[in-house]
C-alpha cells in the first residue's frame, strides 16, 4: 500500500497557467524553450476556463498567465476576464514585444498586474539575448507606457552574458518609473541546460509548489513552470483538487531540495503574489469584449 509523502508546503494560492509555447522571441536562457514555432498545446480555451474555475473553488487568489508569450493565445483576454469574474487576481507575464492598442484596457483592469523580463540598457545586448532585433526598443516603450497608465508592473533581470549590464539595466528601469525589480542568474534548465546533462532539481529555487502550482500547455501539472519534468498529473484527465491531493504531487515536492539561503524564486518563476493585495475590488462587468 502506497503512502502519500508528507510535505510542509502550504496549499497553492497561485496557479501559473502556461497557456502557450509560442513566442515572438527565442531567448537563449528560456526554461520553456519557447519560440516562434511553439504551439498552444493540447489544452483548449474551455480547458483553461475549467482550470481557473477549479482554482477559484480551491480558494486560490491569483492566476499567472505565462508562456511563451501569453498574449499570442487568442483567448488570453477572455481568461483574464474569467479569473476576475471569479474573484481571482491576474498577473500577465509578457515579453511586452507587441501590445495591440485595445489590450491596454484589459491590462489596466482592477486586479490585473503585468510582469516582464529585461536584460540591458543597450539594445544590442538585450536583443542578443532575445535573438530578436528591435525587442529592446519595443519592450522599453511598452514598459514606459504601462508605468504611464499606472498598471502595476514588476520586472525581472536575468544575468545571461558575462559582463552583462545588469546594474545599468536596473538604473534605466528605475528612471522609467519601475519600482519592483528583481535579478537572478541563468538557471541551467530548458534552453540553458548544460550539454549532456539531465534536468537538475538543484537549479530550482527550492520552494516550487510551496503556495503555487503550474499547468503546462499539455495539461500537465507541475510544482512550477521551471520544474516541468516533475509531472504530477494532467488536468485534461483529473481535476486540479485531485492532483494536488495525490501521491504524485507530494512526492514531487519531496524531490525538490530546499535551498540553504531560503531565498524565494527570482525573478521569472514566482508571481508577485505575497503582498496580500490579490483580491480585486469593484471589477468591471463580466464577459466584456475588447478591441484588438
Amino acid at each position: 500500500m502506497s503512502t502519500v509523502v508528507e510535505s510542509t508546503a502550504t496549499a497553492p494560492k497561485v496557479v501559473e497557467l502556461e497557456i502557450t509555447g509560442a513566442c515572438q522571441l527565442q531567448c537563449t536562457q528560456c526554461f520553456a524553450e519557447s519560440g516562434p514555432h511553439g504551439t498552444h498545446g493540447a489544452m483548449t480555451a474551455d480547458d483553461w476556463r475549467r482550470v481557473i474555475s477549479d482554482a477559484a473553488a480551491l480558494g486560490m487568489r491569483e492566476v499567472q498567465l505565462i508562456g511563451g508569450e501569453p498574449t499570442m493565445h487568442p483567448a488570453w483576454a477572455e481568461l483574464v476576464d474569467r479569473a476576475l469574474c471569479l474573484g481571482i487576481g491576474v498577473e500577465v507575464y509578457s515579453n511586452l514585444f507587441h501590445i495591440k492598442p485595445g489590450w491596454w484596457s484589459v491590462l489596466a483592469r482592477e486586479g490585473v498586474k503585468l510582469a516582464t523580463s529585461y536584460y540591458s540598457d543597450r539594445a544590442e545586448e538585450h536583443d542578443a539575448i532575445t535573438t530578436r532585433p528591435g525587442s529592446y526598443e519595443r519592450t522599453r516603450a511598452h514598459i514606459a507606457e504601462a508605468v504611464r497608465r499606472g498598471i502595476p508592473l514588476r520586472v525581472g533581470i536575468v544575468s545571461v552574458l558575462r559582463g552583462q549590464r545588469v546594474a545599468e539595466a536596473r538604473r534605466e528601469l528605475e528612471a522609467l518609473g519601475v519600482t519592483q525589480i528583481r535579478t537572478d542568474r541563468t538557471r541551467h534548465l530548458g534552453r540553458a541546460s548544460l550539454p549532456g546533462t539531465e534536468a537538475d532539481a538543484t537549479e530550482l529555487c527550492g520552494r516550487c509548489g510551496h503556495g503555487q502550482v503550474a499547468v503546462l500547455p499539455s495539461g500537465e501539472v507541475t510544482p512550477c513552470v521551471m520544474s516541468r519534468w516533475l509531472v504530477t498529473g494532467n488536468v485534461r484527465k483529473s481535476g486540479l483538487a485531485a492532483i494536488l491531493g495525490g501521491e504524485s504531487w507530494a512526492e514531487a515536492l519531496h524531490a525538490i531540495p530546499a535551498r540553504a539561503d531560503g531565498n524565494s524564486c527570482d525573478p521569472d518563476c514566482k508571481p508577485a503574489s505575497d503582498s496580500g493585495d490579490c483580491s480585486p475590488a469593484e471589477r468591471d462587468a463580466c464577459d466584456l469584449k475588447y478591441d484588438e
